[in-house]
């Protein structure tokens, strides 16, 4: 499986919009479930949302919950991240990762459980 993110790379001012887009390709049927990451300047890589493909159950980190909306379009292998009431603290490279199976729990955040990542992108919120 191949991923492409896109739709960063500019500067958004805090409190506006911006969405992401993740496409896939390659073996997409074994997908079970994408999700979103962030890495922040000098932290660790972090869970954003991820959504399963089949039924569309979506799942939030509590920073985020409320803002940002996780969707799919399974007829074009794609993954969006639509992020609303943008903050300073949301700056990071985001990055969309795919699983093969139903991760849960604690086994959500952690990015080793994984299976393929895209080349993530960069969103710069300015205060």
């Amino acid at each position: 499986v191949q991923l492409q993110a896109s739709g960063g790379g500019g500067l958004v001012q805090a409190g506006g919009s911006l969405r992401l887009s993740c496409a896939a390709s390659g073996r997409t049927s074994s997908i079970y479930m994408m999700a979103w990451f962030r890495q922040a300047p000098g932290k660790d890589r972090e869970f954003v949302a991820r959504i399963t493909m089949s039924g569309g159950r979506a799942l939030y980190s509590d920073s985020v919950k409320g803002r940002f909306t996780i969707s799919r379009d399974n007829a074009k292998n794609t993954m969006y991240l639509q992020m609303n009431s943008l903050k300073a603290e949301d700056t990071a490279f985001y990055y969309c990762t795919t699983s093969r199976v139903n991760l849960s729990g604690p086994e959500l955040l952690v990015d080793a459980l994984y299976d393929y990542w895209g080349q993530g992108t960069l969103v710069t919120v300015s205060s």
